[in-house]
C-alpha cells in the first residue's frame, strides 16, 4: 500500500492517488483533501455501474464536500475503471459476471476496508460517512453493514435486485446508522418496488426516503446537493478527531 504519485487537484481539493493489494489483486484508489480547513470528516464515494472512481458526478460531489471542509475517498469497484479488462458492459448479465468473477460482495467489503485502513494510517481516523447510488449502494450497503466506522449513509437507486440481491437483503437489517435513501419514481433499471422493499429492510431507526419523478439517471441536482448538506450536518455531530 502506497501513494502512487498520480496526484492532481480540483478547484477546492488536493487529489492523491494510491494503490492497495487485497487478496492478490490491486485496487486503485484516490483521496481528496480539502484545500481549506482541516478535513476533519471523511466521505466514502461509491461510483455507479459502468463508471469509475473519478467519474464526473463524483468529482462534483468531491467539490461540494471540499467546500464544506470534508475529505473524500473513492476506489474502482470490481471490473471497473483501471480494473476493467475491457470497455464497460451495458448488459446486466455481463455486469453480474464481472461482479462475481472479481469476488463479489465479500471482496468489495475487503477492498473498501483496506482503502479506509490505509487512509486512516496516513491521515488519521475521522468520523466517516458513505455516499453512493446504484452500484454505489450495491457496494455501500454491505460495507456500511460491516464496518462500524461508517456513521451514516446516503444510498439510493438500488433495491432487492441485481447480482448481489441476496447479500443486500441479508445485510440491510445490519445497517443501523442514519440513512437518507433516494428513489427515482420512474426508474427503468431498478424497479421502484424493489427499491422501496430494500429501504424497508434497513435496520436504521433514523431513515428518510426521498423520491423524485424521472428515470434512473435523472436525479435532480438539488437532491444531490441536499445529500451532501445532510452528510455535513450529521457528521458535524461528531467532535473533530472522533471515530
Amino acid at each position: 500500500m502506497a501513494w502512487n504519485g498520480k496526484d492532481g487537484a480540483t478547484e477546492h481539493a488536493i487529489e492523491r492517488g494510491f494503490s492497495i493489494e487485497v487478496d492478490g489483486h490491486t485496487v486503485p484508489a484516490v483521496y481528496w483533501q480539502p484545500k481549506q480547513g482541516t478535513g476533519d470528516y471523511l466521505v466514502l464515494l461509491g461510483h455507479g455501474g459502468g463508471t469509475h472512481k473519478k467519474v464526473d458526478y463524483l468529482l462534483g460531489m468531491v467539490e461540494l464536500l471540499a467546500q464544506r471542509g470534508i475529505a473524500a475517498l473513492s476506489i474502482d469497484g470490481p471490473g471497473h475503471g483501471e480494473r476493467a479488462q475491457q470497455g464497460p458492459s451495458q448488459k446486466i448479465s455481463d455486469f453480474a459476471q464481472v461482479w462475481h468473477e472479481a469476488g463479489g460482495t465479500e471482496a468489495v467489503i475487503s477492498d473498501w476496508k483496506a482503502a479506509l485502513d490505509f487512509v486512516e494510517a496516513e491521515q488519521g481516523a475521522k468520523a466517516t460517512a458513505w455516499w453512493g447510488l446504484s452500484m454505489g449502494t450495491m457496494m455501500g450497503l454491505p460495507v456500511t453493514a460491516s464496518d462500524e466506522r461508517i456513521k451514516l449513509a446516503l444510498f439510493g437507486l438500488m433495491g432487492e435486485w441485481g447480482p448481489n440481491q441476496e447479500d443486500l437483503v441479508r445485510l440491510a437489517p445490519a445497517v443501523t446508522c442514519p440513512v437518507r435513501f433516494l428513489v427515482q419514481w420512474d426508474d427503468e433499471v431498478v424497479p421502484r418496488e424493489a427499491c422501496l422493499a430494500l429501504f424497508n429492510r434497513l435496520g436504521s431507526k433514523t431513515k428518510t426516503l426521498h423520491a423524485n419523478p424521472g428515470r434512473h439517471a435523472a436525479v435532480p441536482r438539488f437532491e444531490m446537493a441536499a445529500s451532501i448538506a445532510y452528510l455535513h450536518e450529521r457528521l458535524g455531530q461528531y467532535p473533530p478527531g472522533s471515530t
